[in-house]
């Protein structure tokens, strides 16, 4: 996994959308135990500072500093700087692994194994990734061009399984079925922006030409904006399996 989101962290931290109560709930429904879990490529620690209302440890690892110094600090978090293939978990330790919008950016078959080695007998993993944004017809089309056409060429090859809403990633677990999710705030175009912001095909393209795309953006936006806050969707999808021993 390479680290492509330190330079964005702190807005990472502040405009990134978190995960919905009814995901959580139906994720929990499934371990046998609440001991310890394990929430892979954490970031800034969204999904991990939800699993610690109810496991008794979490363990949240990622790659980038920066992402961790600016995660939610609880006393049952436990945050460390090592690589999802590679950990210095004990064999045997979780009762729950989770990746969120971040399992397309893994070394499959190595963080597979690596999955196997440190879960418990009867454990789970849940995956989940989130669409591209929804808000009207008019502001749709161009935030889609932005993503498929402007910044075409500066996405890493792996968003493209974020495109297929993971369907196309390999899964050899034990595979539930899962419902379908979303995840619906309320924003104001600065918000839209921020989040805009946090895409790491954008930090690429800023690289290459020296200018952000998204200053122009927005102004197209604007004439669609017609409220001070609009409805924003992120439809979310959920892959999760039991972990054979």
């Amino acid at each position: 996994m390479k680290d492509i989101f330190s330079k964005q962290s702190d807005g990472y931290a502040k405009y990134r959308p978190g995960y919905p109560k009814e995901l959580f709930d139906f994720i929990l429904k499934h371990p046998e135990k609440r001991i310890a879990a394990w929430d892979c490529a954490t970031g800034n620690g969204q999904t991990a500072k939800e699993l610690a209302k109810y496991f008794e440890q979490v363990y949240a690892t990622d790659i980038s500093s920066k992402q961790l110094a600016n995660a939610e600090q609880l006393p049952n978090i436990f945050y460390s700087l090592q690589p999802a293939e590679q950990t210095n978990f004990e064999n045997s330790s979780f009762d729950l692994i989770t990746v969120s919008q971040a399992l397309h950016w893994l070394k499959f078959n190595e963080f597979y194994a690596e999955i196997k080695r440190v879960a418990k007998p009867g454990a789970w993993l849940a995956v989940w990734m989130y669409e591209l944004l929804k808000i009207s017809p008019g502001v749709d089309e161009l935030i889609s061009q932005h993503h498929f056409k402007t910044l075409a060429t500066y996405w890493e090859y792996q968003r493209k399984y974020v495109d297929d809403n993971y369907t196309t990633i390999p899964f050899p677990f034990n595979e539930i079925k899962c419902p379908s999710f979303q995840m619906q705030y309320e924003w104001t175009i600065e918000e839209l922006e921020g989040y805009l912001n946090t895409w790491s095909a954008l930090q690429k393209f800023i690289a290459t030409h020296g200018n952000n795309p998204v200053n122009e953006l927005i102004q197209k936006i604007k004439p669609f904006w017609t409220a001070t806050k609009m409805t924003i969707i992120f439809p979310l999808h959920v892959r999760m399996g039991q972990i054979d021993k």
